[in-house]
């Protein structure tokens, strides 16, 4: 479809948190012109749709640079309780009851909440990565989707054929080389998956650092904190991603500025297990490149970029004691373009000709955006899903004015999920 936007503020990112006003057109599922307005032009093209955007904002796509999107069906479950027992307990228990079929509904219902919070893309770790990629291409939304084997060598054979498989599976769906984290993973399969980083030249995801006994441990079986254990085996000769970082020395902070490693920071499950509060401030100092994730489901649990931006600087702050600290427009960045870097979303980061068309209209026509004293930091400091009006990925609306048009009915995504967690509660 060919769409136009008019009369609407461009909070483009392409050039730091500048806004302006003008127009932006869509055709097919790139943007074809973001500028002043221009009606003569504009008057000479045919359109399946003309939208006035009434002085809204009209900005990037939010990237949820780190999720488990089916972990919907354990949202709320299993609250309140210490890290080790939530995951022994109750988390692997139920998740070893899931089968293929239950993974593609769990997700679309994850894919509604993205699309609420103007969440345009994701990068999503979970089994059954075939089913990830279908609810994606079902509904119509963007997924980057990691590999998490664990376990001993053979899981670098399945990663092998689950890239080759998936990289090339959909305009929608991408696939980046991962595992799920070093303490899960044999020395074997991180060499294993090294030599494949090594074979196809592409950087690797996964979780780091998380927890402090997670890195205690590492010291204590490898003599090196996780970051430089997976450093020293080449895992990051290309570069990578990795998750949560909350307890990161110096020396881990210096090998992701010097092999290009995007850190993505989850605020709100650290909060909520207690993980602790990530390093932003020298993250920032050091120009390492950050994106924000919410996880998952199970440990947020929201699926809601606008609380995530909060933390991130909220959190921040505290942890620097200064109140001047990881400014709002840096986080704005962390949460669009900067996740889309992290993801390998280069196409979709900013709004710009040429560029995918993904993209969220805020509203600024409600209390909590007044008055219109500084837009960007209006979304980081007071915005909320209220304020998400419209969410188009790859040039198709998805979700306007509190409706879907993700070919599917909403009560239907909501009664197959009920029905999966009742079927495993029985």
């Amino acid at each position: 479809m060919n769409i136009r936007f008019y009369n609407v503020r461009l909070l483009t990112m392409a050039n730091g948190v500048k806004v302006t006003e003008g127009e932006l057109w869509v055709k097919g599922n790139r943007i074809a012109y973001v500028g002043d307005k221009n009606l003569e032009a504009a008057a000479r093209e045919s359109w399946d749709r003309e939208i006035d955007g009434q002085g809204n904002v009209l900005m990037p796509g939010f990237k949820d640079a780190h999720t488990h999107s089916a972990m919907t069906f354990l949202r709320s479950y299993a609250d309140d309780l210490p890290l080790l027992d939530w995951l022994h307990k109750q988390v692997f228990p139920m998740e070893d009851k899931l089968r293929p079929e239950h993974i593609a509904p769990l997700t679309k219902l994850a894919i509604m909440e993205y699309l609420t919070s103007g969440i345009t893309a994701n990068l999503d770790m979970y089994y059954f990565a075939d089913e990830i990629a279908r609810a994606a291409i079902e509904t119509g939304f963007r997924t980057v989707i990691q590999g998490s084997v664990g376990g001993d060598a053979s899981g670098a054979e399945r990663l092998r054929q689950e890239y080759e498989r998936l990289r090339n599976r959909h305009e929608l769906v991408t696939y980046q080389l991962g595992f799920h984290a070093e303490y899960t993973a044999s020395r074997e399969l991180l060499e294993a998956v090294a030599a494949l980083a090594e074979e196809y030249k592409k950087p690797v995801f996964t979780h780091n650092s998380e927890s402090r006994s997670e890195v205690e441990q590492c010291v204590e079986k490898n003599g090196m904190t996780p970051t430089a254990y997976l450093d020293s085996l080449g895992i990051f000769n290309y570069g990578g991603t990795v998750f949560h970082c909350v307890h990161m020395t110096d020396e881990d902070l210096d090998i992701c500025k010097k092999r290009g490693i995007s850190i993505v920071t989850n605020p709100g499950s650290n909060t909520k297990l207690a993980s602790g509060i990530a390093r932003i401030h020298d993250m920032l100092k050091r120009e390492i490149n950050i994106g924000i994730g919410t996880d998952g489901p199970a440990s947020n649990n929201c699926l809601d970029m606008f609380r995530e931006m909060f933390l991130v600087t909220g959190l921040g702050k505290l942890r620097q004691d200064d109140a001047s600290a990881i400014d709002a427009n840096d986080v704005l960045y962390m949460a669009t373009a900067g996740g889309a870097r992290a993801m390998g979303l280069n196409d979709c980061d900013t709004l710009e000709e040429g560029k995918l068309a993904d993209l969220v209209m805020i509203d600024l026509r409600q209390p909590n955006m007044q008055p219109l004293n500084n837009i960007a930091k209006n979304i980081v400091y007071s915005g909320s899903k209220q304020n998400v009006k419209l969410t188009m990925v790859n040039g198709k609306i998805l979700y306007e004015d509190g409706r879907f048009y993700i070919g599917e009915e909403p009560e239907d995504i909501y009664a197959k999920a009920n029905e999966i967690i009742k079927e495993f509660t029985k």
